[in-house]
């Protein structure tokens, strides 16, 4: 049976919830005798919220995954008990990244095929891999494998898009993240489905058996892009979106070859051709977005579409540099993302913010554009608000979902600290991440991680990538 899933749509749409406010949820007064679950101490808290409010000397009550209270040590400590407590030595608490687009379980395609044109890289390399390769055995164990490297770097949420949905959510449900995870639609023979309508029939199912079955887990479509779906299976789409009251993540503006393509095949550009198909109606996260036109820019802000800005991906296939800051100065909503680990190499956040900021300086020839402050809210509450979860996470405020890390600044790189916005932008790396919550609840402490079984998943994911490199290797005999 379809469940609606209302609250989430309502986000989307307006990231301003309505009937679910955060502020409805239980704050310090409902908390009997002060006994909570989780205090994380910092010697500072980046709250990432409108003021960029930072804490010093600082802590975050949580309890059953909420954020109670967040302020002064000395306070929390002496206003609640805690079953557990995070030692805040040498830590800054912040919320966790949101990596808005990625292909998770490509991490076992990662190296596979590098240093090649974004077309090239599809049609002749990836496509044909995942047909012969990609399985749900492939998708469990690579989706694991993204799971370990997101966590160790501080992401607790993930916008994901790739074949065997169930298979991811059920890796999600288990390792403890936060996923949107996309039913894909393509018009060809994939691994888990033959056609278009053969995959949105199926994405349906997903979303009817995962819809309202885990808080952390929100199925959505995922149609590929407009290059490999025509108009009628994309608007399709978008009707089995709308009916099953779900988003969509989807591919868009990303190559000169899609621009091309666009104008060839419908006399427009990308944007504009979503936009005259009402694919906009819905929620909708964009990926790459990397050739607006100004016109286009301002259909994107007017629809709230959240455009995701990949920086590494887009410049390791020369895809070319997406205009962010006129995005952002139009007022689109912008969030960071990896792309796949094939097309990466790998899932790092810390790097796509120095990427974003470096690359929109030296692309205007402006060292002010894009600051540090602004690309650390399009990895946190800027990419809550572009996936349209910004009332559930994306900042340490009272009543949000206690989506938090702490960052250790004990390490040469952070000697001295001067800005503490600036260090963790231009400094910190995700060997620095020292524990992951999500949801309230510890997936990594001090390093070590809590609800992956690390040692079997390299063991597997080696023995399957040598699989895959002795058939590569028969195969160009």
């Amino acid at each position: 049976m379809k469940r609606l899933n209302l609250c989430f749509y309502l986000i989307f749409l307006t990231a301003t919830l309505v009937g679910c406010s955060a502020s409805e949820a239980p704050g310090e007064a409902e908390v009997p005798d002060g006994q909570i679950d989780l205090i994380v101490l910092g010697d500072y808290v980046v709250t990432m919220d409108d003021a960029m409010t930072v804490h010093k000397n600082a802590a975050v009550a949580i309890d059953d995954g909420l954020i109670l209270a967040v302020g002064s040590a000395e306070d929390i400590r002496a206003n609640y008990s805690a079953g557990e407590t995070l030692d805040g030595k040498n830590q800054v608490v912040m919320p966790g990244l949101i990596n808005g687009h990625s292909h998770a379980a490509m991490t076992l395609l990662r190296g596979l095929a590098d240093d090649l044109a974004l077309m090239d890289w599809l049609t002749n390399y990836i496509f044909p891999a995942e047909v012969q390769f990609v399985d749900a055995e492939f998708v469990r164990i690579g989706t694991e494998l993204a799971c370990w490297e997101m966590i160790r770097g501080g992401t607790t949420t993930f916008i994901d898009m790739y074949y065997y949905p169930d298979t991811i959510a059920e890796v999600v449900d288990r390792c403890g993240m936060r996923a949107q995870i996309s039913a894909t639609v393509i018009d060809q023979r994939s691994p888990d489905a033959e056609s278009a309508s053969d995959s949105i029939e199926k994405g349906i199912g997903f979303i009817d058996r995962w819809q309202g079955r885990n808080s952390r887990i929100t199925p959505i479509f995922g149609p590929h892009a407009n290059y490999t779906l025509n108009a009628e299976q994309l608007k399709a789409t978008r009707a089995a979106a709308t009916e099953y009251g779900v988003g969509i993540s989807i591919h868009m503006s990303e190559s000169p070859f899609e621009l091309q393509y666009s104008k060839d095949t419908y006399g427009m550009s990308s944007v504009e051709f979503f936009e005259s198909i009402g694919f906009f109606d819905g929620p909708t996260i964009a990926a790459h977005m990397v050739w607006p036109t100004a016109d286009e820019i301002r259909i994107l802000a007017d629809r709230q579409v959240g455009v995701i800005h990949n920086p590494t991906s887009n410049m390791k296939i020369a895809s070319g540099i997406a205009p962010v800051a006129d995005m952002l100065a139009a007022g689109v909503r912008v969030g960071l993302g990896t792309d796949g680990a094939a097309s990466n190499n790998d899932l790092d956040m810390w790097e796509e913010m120095r990427l974003a900021a470096l690359l929109q300086k030296v692309d205007r020839m402006d060292p002010v554009v894009m600051s540090a402050s602004t690309v650390l809210k399009m990895a946190t509450s800027g990419g809550a608000l572009a996936v349209g979860m910004s009332d559930l996470i994306g900042s340490i405020e009272v009543g949000k979902r206690a989506d938090i890390i702490q960052v250790a600044f004990d390490d040469v790189h952070h000697v001295p600290t001067y800005d503490i916005i600036s260090q963790l932008v231009y400094v910190t790396d995700e060997q620095d991440v020292a524990s992951v919550i999500v949801d309230g609840k510890i997936l990594m402490k001090d390093g070590e991680m809590l609800t992956i079984d690390t040692a079997r998943i390299t063991t597997e994911a080696n023995a399957l990538a040598a699989k895959i490199q002795s058939a590569l290797e028969e195969r160009n005999k």
